[in-house]
């Protein structure tokens, strides 16, 4: 197998080695004693050493070297114990590298090229190993049936990989499984009879680091809002912290800003997602960062190849990666040698005889009458027919895009590009020789000097986008890019200038929609036009201006996600001053949606990720500065507008202007190196600074004397230059922006686009948490106010209430309506999670202090019904947190009347399917007008309401609600089932069932009262002793208004609600909630019951345990039953 290189000193140390097979740059070589039949000394006692020794220290038979001709130092880059697999290598080497490496003059690049060939031959294995093993069904089933035995999850839990490793609970280590699904991370360890398992959501990891302490180097450590838990002994650590790391970030931007943060097509079906397909995305995000592609790309074909480049005249090692519109080629090392082709510049691909020498070729033809050759592509026609159909399509979409636009933009054109000028605009930014208008004073010498080197430069690297980037251009475009150059090499290096041929008359069309229009983003674009350069002539003129409003106009209405954020208008007018305002536009679409994705939006998560990112860099490569500075949230705060502007906001004009340079030759590479390097020339100063002011004070006194290497204006003193007096060191005056880039790249040139993109995916992790935290802050400070539940309750129910949200989203049947499918965070606070009906039922059952049997789901949904008042179908956390708050801590009368309303319209409706034998009951109305005690005593009905009345009066103060419409005859029998079904299973049932009865009892004799007195104009029948006293009670009129009596029509005509059933007797029997309420207030058993008081933190802490098992569960039923 193949070998990553290791060097050999001595080729035969000892004798121990034979060589087999040699060549001028190969040796193949056996193991003394390995095959010999002749039983010599030496061979013997070399095998009896590789014989006793153990297993894993012994040497294979056979390896092969790379040596270099008078060198004694080798480099081992193959090994294996069956000769045939060696004389297969043997002869893949001759066949397919001997001839090419006599091409070579310099040994140290013969040594380089092999040795990166190698490593690309190991990375193809390795994928073909994985690709073996995903398609070995038997063990992934295995695997799968283990996750669903035992964890309980349902089966659409998609299960992507498993590891072997260990999980450390203290200073033991447990040796277990790791299962790795789309939305969750389990452990499971059967170990010496102890059991030890866990599920965490990604939803709720909010770090992932790999640390070393003193029990293992290197762990994987997921911290969590309530724990952490540390992993280690992979096999592969590498892999598995960035699969890990894949799985979490892809949940959070899933869940928590699906919208914000656009997530791959591939992965917007957690289906989809797969081990091999995260391999795939990891490998496309950093092919769109390295090259700046745009975001919409897929990356079709990946191969090892080698590019003829004139300037170094030989072919480079590395990548050609191919996309839906360009090939990509990267050289082995990051940023020695890179080329960007758009296959709207192609003519033609065509494959050429295959050599000896060229191996394979393939020339790829472009319209600047340039041709690329490449060549030892393993699978070379597929590789051509792929490009070239993408080629084809590209082409026909070139010519049909260009007919519409001609047609639809012919009539318009000649006005818009009048009334934009471009022409006389930029004639008025710029003077004679190119020069920058406003800054005569610069000398020409320098600027033509530049000129020249690029002059130079452009036969042997090439011209336009498809010139070779190397690390030659890097130290040109550090020098500061000529005046007259710049503009065309910004649209060169971000691609722009390919993108705006292939839409031609795109930007007149947004122009001409967006103008007339009004909305939140042409408010605030108009708000910061005049604050855009201001200092600046270009901007002091209604022309400059109007070009400004229509770049920002036009982009806001192409992006209406977007629109217009702070420090576009800065970006924009930069822009403005060196292109055309056409290609002005184009660089605005480059730098928000390719070069830095997430930047402009409603949040910047983009920026704060960065920032995050940002602190991480300081570190690990500023150690000291960040010993002494432990907190360095200051400094990235400090450090945001560096990376939102591009410096523009910080640095004078014209050194600002040369980041800009770098920033897009290198994106945002360049930012960091030249922000760590910026922090790097401070960091003495900053050690000694006493506080976050002075450190602002320090880093913009510095920032403020950068010069540019021509500006003659007298430097700005240094404030840290003020604290001489107190023993620092002077400061010189002023910093060449020239030699500060020179020395970003010189101390952090090595951070490369691969590295950044791994912390990005980690660091954006916290990002997104840290906005939950936020997001929950506030929640729960607008609710406080409204509700008596402790902080710690409160914050738990939140919890609960938002992983109820989630749980749907991981498991839902696909019904969940869209306002369920998206989080958006643009949205109040106690807004931006809500529940359905199905996931309240599900927090109802958990957190309901009285559950009622099989009544429950009935009781569940008219409370749903009930707390949804703007009928969306939608409750908010506001809403569901007073609900639990009635439940559990409001005084009886409030809970009676939460019990009442779910029995009245609109939470009870005539339509509900009731199966209850009582549906439809024919009440008695010659019941007896007494009440039975339960102590046997019988009372009389005049006295019981006696007592109804005085506690009523107490409770009228309390009652400042509106008054609730009366309950029929159906809905009160509802009411009593539910009373019912809440007292069973109760300690003292017997006792709740005969107070429930007497209430019952005494409710329904009210009922016929009113009915009585209104079947006969209002007066109660003379007829019974009761009813005597009760109609002379109605003379005295001490009783005629009071709610015992009152049916409430006339609030029922208020609320205007209709009441009909079978009979008409029914429809005129009604009760009142204060009726009902004087009622159970006579019975102590029930006052009891109610005012209670109800632990609800252990309710919530049960909760917590069961909901996850319990849902589950539900959700295998019902997947099971469909």
């Amino acid at each position: 197998m193949w070998l990553n290189p290791e060097e050999v000193l001595l080729k035969n140390a000892l004798k121990l080695w034979v060589t087999e097979k040699s060549n001028e740059f190969f040796l193949l070589q056996r193991r003394r004693g390995h095959g010999d039949t002749g039983g010599k000394f030496t061979g013997l006692l070399v095998g009896a050493l590789d014989s006793v020794l153990d297993s894993n220290a012994r040497v294979t038979p056979f390896r092969i070297l790379l040596q270099m001709p008078g060198s004694q130092v080798s480099w081992t880059i193959a090994c294996g114990a069956a000769v045939g697999e060696m004389n297969r290598h043997w002869d893949w080497l001759v066949q397919n590298l001997l001839h090419s490496l006599s091409v070579f003059e310099n040994k140290e690049d013969v040594a380089s090229f092999v040795k990166g060939k190698v490593k690309g031959l190991i990375a193809e294995e390795v994928r073909g190993r994985q690709a073996a093993q995903e398609e070995e069904p038997e063990k992934f089933r295995e695997a799968l049936l283990k996750f669903e035995l035992c964890f309980g999850l349902p089966s659409s839990e998609k299960l992507v990989t498993t590891y072997s490793c260990c999980c450390w609970k203290g200073r033991v280590p447990r040796q277990g499984w790791l299962y790795l699904s789309i939305n969750h991370m389990a452990f499971y360890s059967f170990l010496l009879g102890k059991e030890v398992k866990f599920v965490i959501p990604w939803a709720e990891v909010t770090r992932l680091e790999r640390v070393s302490t003193g029990l293992m180097t290197d762990m994987v450590r997921v911290m969590t809002r309530r724990c952490q838990l540390d992993f280690s002994m992979f096999l592969s650590l590498d892999e598995a912290f960035g699969v890990i790391g894949q799985l979490a970030d892809i949940a959070l931007r899933r869940l928590l800003d699906s919208e914000g943060l656009e997530l791959d097509r591939v992965l917007q079906q957690s289906s989809n997602i797969t081990k091999r397909v995260l391999e795939e995305q990891a490998l496309r995000t950093y092919v769109l960062a390295l090259f700046r592609l745009p975001r919409g790309e897929r990356l079709q074909e990946v191969a090892l190849c080698s590019v003829w480049t004139p300037h170094a005249r030989c072919h480079t090692t590395g990548t050609l990666f191919t996309t839906d519109s360009y090939l990509c080629f990267a050289s082995r090392d990051e940023g020695h040698c890179s080329l960007l082709i758009p296959l709207s510049e192609v003519i033609s691909i065509e494959k050429a005889e295959s050599t000896s020498l060229l191996p394979n070729p393939v020339i790829v033809s472009v319209r600047s009458k340039k041709a690329f050759q490449l060549i030892e592509l393993q699978d070379r026609d597929s590789l051509v027919d792929a490009s070239s159909l993408l080629f084809e399509l590209i082409q026909h979409d070139r010519v049909i895009s260009s007919l519409v636009l001609v047609n639809t933009h012919t009539c318009v054109n000649e006005r818009i590009n009048d009334m934009m000028s471009v022409g006389p605009f930029v004639a008025g930014l710029k003077c004679s020789g190119n020069v920058f208008w406003g800054i005569q004073f610069i000398c020409m010498t320098m600027e033509q000097v530049k000129e020249r080197l690029w002059e130079d430069h452009f036969p042997e690297y090439g011209r336009g986008v498809h010139m070779f980037r190397t690390e030659k251009i890097q130290k040109l475009v550090a020098m500061g890019i000529p005046e007259s150059l710049r503009g065309e090499l910004w649209m060169t290096f971000s691609d722009a200038s390919s993108e705006l041929a292939s839409h031609p008359g795109y930007y007149s069309g947004l122009v001409t929609e967006s103008m007339g229009q009004s909305s939140l983003a042409t408010e605030e674009i108009e708000r910061d036009l005049h604050r855009s350069l201001p200092d600046h002539p270009a901007f002091q003129n209604v022309k400059g201006i109007a070009a400004l409003r229509r770049v920002l106009t036009a982009y806001a209405h192409r992006n209406p996600k977007i629109g217009y954020c702070q420090s576009m208008n800065i970006l924009a007018s930069v822009l403005l001053l060196y292109t055309k305002e056409e290609e002005a536009f184009s660089l605005l679409v480059a730098v928000c949606e390719r070069m830095l994705p997430d930047y402009f939006n409603r949040r910047v998560i983009g920026a704060q990720v960065d920032q995050s990112v940002f602190e991480e860099l300081i570190r690990d490569r500023l150690p000291e500065l960040a010993e002494h500075i432990p907190d360095l949230s200051p400094l990235s705060s400090i450090s945001l507008s560096w990376f939102l502007t591009l410096f523009l906001s910080v640095l004078p004009f014209r050194s600002a202007v040369c980041v800009v340079d770098c920033f897009f030759f290198h994106g945002i590479k360049a930012i960091f190196q030249l922000g760590l390097a910026v922090l790097d020339a401070n960091a003495t100063a900053l050690c000694a600074s006493a506080d976050d002011s002075q450190a602002l004070m320090i880093l913009t006194g510095f920032l403020d004397q950068v010069k540019y290497d021509e500006d003659p204006s007298p430097p700005t003193p240094h404030p840290s230059q003020s604290g001489e007096e107190e023993g620092r060191p002077p400061v010189k005056q002023h910093t060449l922006i020239t030699d500060l880039i020179a020395d970003s790249y010189e101390k952090f040139g090595d951070l490369t686009v691969r590295q950044i993109e791994k912390l990005r995916c980690r660091h954006r992790i916290q990002v997104l948490q840290a906005h939950e935290d936020t997001t929950k802050e506030n929640a729960l400070r607008v609710v406080t106010p409204d509700v008596s539940l402790s902080p710690e309750n409160l914050a738990d129910v939140y919890d609960l209430f938002k992983t109820e949200h989630f749980i749907n989203l991981y498991w839902g049947d696909g019904g969940t309506t869209l306002a369920l499918q998206h989080h958006d965070p643009g949205r109040p606070y106690v807004e931006q999670y809500r529940v359905d009906r199905v996931q309240f039922k599900s927090l109802y059952m958990l957190l309901v202090p009285w559950l009622c049997g099989f009544h429950t789901d009935t009781v569940a949904h008219r409370t749903f019904t009930l707390l949804d008042q703007d009928r969306d179908s939608l409750i908010t956390f506001r809403e569901f947190a007073g609900w639990l708050d009635t439940l559990y801590f409001e005084e009886l009368n409030e809970k009676v009347r939460l019990l009442y309303r779910l029995h009245i319209p609109p939470a009870l409706t005539e339509s509900e399917d009731d199966p209850s034998p009582l549906k439809s009951p024919q009440l008695s109305t010659t019941r007896p007008l007494h009440v039975e005690l339960p102590n046997g005593e019988m009372r009389d009905f005049q006295e019981q309401l006696k007592q109804m009345l005085k506690d009523l009066a107490k409770e009228k103060e309390k009652d400042v609600e509106q008054p609730v419409p009366p309950m029929n005859q159906r809905e009160f029998i509802q009411f009593c089932k539910t009373l019912y079904s809440m007292f069973h299973g109760n300690p003292d049932e017997n006792e709740l069932f005969q107070a429930i009865a007497t209430v019952t009892s005494l409710v329904l004799q009210i009922g016929e009262v009113g009915h009585r007195s209104r079947c006969s104009g209002s007066e109660v029948s003379s007829e019974g002793g009761a009813g005597d006293e009760v109609e002379d009670d109605h003379r005295e009129g001490s009783q005629e208004d009071h709610p015992v009596f009152s049916t409430e029509e006339d609030g029922e005509r208020k609320e205007g609600t209709s009441k009909s059933s079978g009979s008409e007797s029914q429809s005129e029997w009604a009760v009142s909630y204060a009726q009902i309420l004087a009622s159970l207030l006579t019975e102590q058993q029930l006052v009891n019951f109610f005012e209670k008081p109800m632990d609800l933190s252990a309710k919530v802490a049960e909760a917590k345990v069961k909901q996850y098992h319990e849902r589950a569960g539900l959700l295998m039923l019902q997947q099971g039953t469909s």
